[in-house]
Formats: C-alpha cells, sequence, structure tokens
C-alpha cells in the first residue's frame, strides 16, 4: 500500500507552546529544585511540595515534576504516589548553585528579566528600538550598572551562558606561542581562569568597567588563582586596550551595530604583536543561516536588549577581519551553538 506523508501541526504547537516548557524550567531554576536535590540526592513529590511551599494539588506537583523529567532534567523512579526524583547529570552539573560549574544565572535572567522584555518582540521589531530597562531612552549598561543587584545578575547571566564555551576553548585553542591575554569585557573573569587553570603558562587579565571589578576579584579569590589572572579597569570606547599575545571578546561584538564591531577589532588589532590572535566567542550564525537558530535568536535578543546590535555569520567576521587588516582567519566549534572566531595579525 503507497504511504502517504500528510503535513502534521506537531512541530508548529511545539514551537508554539515553547514558553510553557521554558517557563516550567526557569521557575524550577528560580525554585532552587537542582540545588536541593544535589544535597538531598533524592526527595518524593510529596518531600519536595513541602520544602518548596507549593499550596496546588499533589497532581499539580506530579504534572510538573514529570514535565522536567520528560525534558531530562530530572530522573524518577516509581511513579505519582511512590516517585523519587533526583537530578539528572547536566542539571547536578550545571544547576547546582553550590558548584562552580553553575551557568543557571543565565536561566535566573531570563526568568527575571527576559521573558517578559521577549513578550514585546513584535514591537522591537516594529520599532527598531530596545524593549528592556533602556526602553523610553538611555543605555542598557548604564541601566545595568547603575543598580547593585541588576549588575550582579547580568554578570553571573554571562557567565552561565558562556561557561561550557570557555572551558572547551580554554582546551581546544593552541596557546604554546602566547604568554598573555586580555579578556576584553572579561566579566566574572571566567575565561581568563579556563585558560589560567588549563594553561598553566598563561597569564591573564580579565578588563571590564570599574564596578564589575569587585564581582572578578570574587571569582578569582574562588578559584584560588590570583598570581596569574588579575583584574583590570577600563572603557573600550574610551580607552586603548592593554598589549597581549591574545585579547579575547565573549559576548561583546554582538552587542554593537557594524561599524562599532570593526572599531572593537581595530582596538584589538592595535593591541596585538604580529603572530597575535584576536578571538570573538560568540553564537556565530553559519553562512548558510539554516542552522544555528540559537545565534539567529541571539541576534533578535540584540534587538531587544540593544536595538541595533546582531549576531553574525563567519563570513562577516571575515570581512570585518580583513577591513581591520588581520592576516588569516580561523573557526574553532565550542559548546553547543558557540563557537571562537579568530583572527591572526
Amino acid at each position: 500500500m503507497e504511504k502517504h506523508n500528510h503535513p502534521t501541526p506537531e512541530n508548529i504547537m511545539k514551537i508554539g507552546t515553547g514558553f510553557w516548557a521554558s517557563k516550567i524550567l526557569l521557575s524550577a531554576v528560580k525554585f532552587q529544585i537542582f540545588t536541593i536535590l544535589a544535597e538531598k540526592k533524592t526527595l518524593s513529590a510529596v518531600e519536595l511540595k513541602s520544602l518548596l511551599g507549593f499550596k496546588c494539588s499533589d497532581r499539580n506537583v506530579y504534572d510538573y515534576l514529570d514535565s522536567l523529567t520528560t525534558f531530562g532534567f530530572l530522573n524518577r523512579e516509581g511513579i505519582l504516589e511512590t516517585s523519587k526524583y533526583s537530578n539528572s547529570i547536566e542539571t547536578d552539573f550545571f544547576l547546582d548553585k553550590n558548584k562552580p560549574s553553575y551557568i543557571g544565572g543565565m536561566l535566573e535572567m531570563l526568568n527575571n528579566r527576559l521573558y517578559n522584555f521577549w513578550g514585546n518582540l513584535e514591537e522591537g521589531l516594529m520599532t527598531g528600538l530596545p524593549q528592556n530597562e533602556s526602553k523610553g531612552g538611555g543605555n542598557l549598561f548604564e541601566a545595568l550598572y547603575s543598580d547593585a543587584d541588576r549588575l550582579k545578575e547580568f554578570i553571573h547571566a554571562m557567565s552561565g551562558i558562556q561557561m561550557g564555551n570557555f572551558m572547551a576553548f580554554s582546551q581546544t585553542f593552541d596557546f604554546s606561542k602566547y604568554k598573555r591575554l586580555i579578556d576584553v569585557g572579561g566579566s566574572a573573569g571566567l575565561l581568563s581562569l579556563m585558560v589560567a587553570k588549563n594553561q598553566p603558562h598563561m597569564n591573564c587579565t580579565t578588563w571590564d568597567l570599574p564596578p564589575v571589578e569587585p564581582i572578578a576579584k570574587a571569582t578569582i579569590q574562588q578559584f584560588q588563582l590570583d598570581d596569574r589572572v588579575k583584574t583590570a579597569k577600563g572603557d573600550f570606547f574610551k580607552d586603548t586596550l592593554p598589549a597581549a599575545d591574545v585579547v579575547v571578546m565573549g559576548n561583546v561584538l554582538h552587542d554593537w551595530d557594524e561599524e562599532t564591531k570593526i572599531m572593537l577589532m581595530q582596538k584589538a588589532f592595535d593591541a596585538l604583536p604580529n603572530g597575535g590572535a584576536f578571538v570573538a566567542i560568540e553564537g556565530v550564525i553559519d553562512d548558510e543561516r539554516n542552522k544555528n537558530v540559537f545565534g539567529m535568536m541571539m541576534s533578535l535578543n540584540m534587538l531587544i536588549e540593544t536595538g541595533n546590535g546582531f549576531d553574525y555569520t563567519f563570513a562577516d567576521f571575515n570581512r570585518w577581519a580583513k577591513t581591520v587588516g588581520f592576516k588569516a582567519t580561523s573557526i574553532i566549534p565550542l559548546a553547543g551553538p558557540s563557537s571562537a572566531a579568530i583572527a591572526y595579525k
């Protein structure tokens, strides 16, 4: 019998209800369910309900925890009244707040800031204007940096989204010809710390605006690498970058328009010796623009956050590198949808 492939609405509904799945995970991070289970190892639904102070029915709790299980975030033994829940390998490693590998900062910011701002995507597309704290005037970074709590949340979010990339970059990039690295817009200093940890000959500096320095210093102290990881203060719009063999920008270029991207790459070029490397670590979009959907969604997030920022392809990066005067480029796939785009002087 001939088989007909009839259209199905499955993918339409999966994407259309995507915010349901998103909110289930984001709320679990907010409730610190994975941190609790990392400590307790295993708990029943009723025990979790009691610990979290839920007033909903037991059936609601089963639905909630079983959804997390179906997504692969929890493991479960038994069913309904006999169920016992524990963390998956991934959530135990990445979503336990007490581990240095915690990436939940980004998920916390998605829940606390971006979830509501993305509700205004239509307005962002119609106006080309940011839809966040800077809506109606001002600058995102001025708004974030003027509030200590919001700044800390933003810093931890940037750390969370990049941790896997920084770990991968520190182990796969060839550092053998280099000694000094500067991470521009270094946030909490995690890239410098990962490089110092995995490359004992490297000395690293995490460079950012003055309000960030105390957060970076605390992180460096936590990793006990202050002999080879230092902090420095500066503003890349006003200051020249300190000299280094490797200049890294993680989730920096995509904040800005094309003209500013080229200006930042020029500043990196000027800070490097011949043979030095400039590295941009971001969700580099594939040249065909049909695979890395995370990179394209992150680019739309830059519309929401900055209005004129955007993520880019490796072909874009090559064009800008050539404009600045870099001799060669390469790309290294990192964790998930992110890559290190590299330009050599």
